[in-house]
């Protein structure tokens, strides 16, 4: 299987680049970095092969360049995102955008690729990484959280349209898992998985293609229980956390 993990140069990529490091897969690994990949490429000696991409993924034009080159994609792991913090600053707008980009926009700029081929072999399989802070928008993290509760609209919608043409998707919601992104974070937070518990997670979700999947399932259910509270309760716990 060849597989295409986007943000592969640390946290949940690089560990999911890890597990799915086997003689049967073909892995593509994109990010910015080339120091990060070339690193974690001698690290993958069990793979078929390996093959690197060096871009970044807010740049569609160059980004999309680079997923026409590759003859054939069979899974698409969407994991490339950036987060700004927690702030109730107003976010700048050029920061909010660059975010949007990244973490939304640009999975639609590698799909507009890789739909048509997995439309016309009537097979294939998108991974959404999304996140548990799509279900609820924080005031803390308003950019964020919105960018992944759009992804979740986006991915349903993907799903539905695309599930006659034999495409999987997948959309993983994890809660907070040490990575760069959660190393901005200077609040305590719950149910802090480490990245290889983590990626194992979602390795696990992927191989029994779990079209929606939330973890851990303890913080989902404190979530999904705020969301299920009157508007006016909920709008006062969450101001009692800031």
């Amino acid at each position: 299987m060849k597989i295409l993990i986007t943000g592969a140069s640390s946290g949940i990529g690089q560990e999911l680049s890890k597990l799915y490091a086997t003689k049967e897969n073909e892995l593509v690994l994109l990010a910015r970095r080339e120091d990060r990949l070339q690193l974690l490429k001698s690290q993958l000696a069990n793979a078929k092969s390996v093959e690197i991409l060096i871009a970044d993924v807010g740049k569609f034009d160059e980004l999309q360049e680079k997923i026409r080159l590759l003859e054939s994609v069979d899974m698409v792991i969407l994991n490339a995102g950036i987060s700004l913090g927690h702030s109730l600053e107003i976010t700048p707008f050029d920061d909010f955008k660059n975010l949007y980009d990244v973490n939304l926009l640009a999975n639609h700029a590698i799909l507009e690729v890789l739909l048509p081929q997995f439309e016309a072999k009537k097979n294939g399989k998108i991974v959404f990484i999304s996140s548990l802070a799509s279900l609820i928008s924080m005031p803390t993290s308003v950019a964020y959280s919105s960018s992944k509760r759009a992804m979740n609209a986006y991915a349903e919608g993907i799903r539905y349209k695309y599930k006659k043409h034999g495409i999987k998707v997948i959309n993983i919601l994890p809660g907070f898992i040490k990575s760069e992104m959660t190393d901005k974070n200077s609040f305590k937070m719950p149910f802090l998985l480490d990245t290889d518990t983590g990626a194992k997670r979602i390795y696990n979700a992927i191989a029994k293609e779990r079209r929606f999947y939330p973890f851990p399932l303890r913080f989902y259910l404190i979530i999904s229980l705020l969301n299920m509270l009157p508007q006016f309760l909920r709008d006062k716990i969450v101001n009692s956390l800031l």
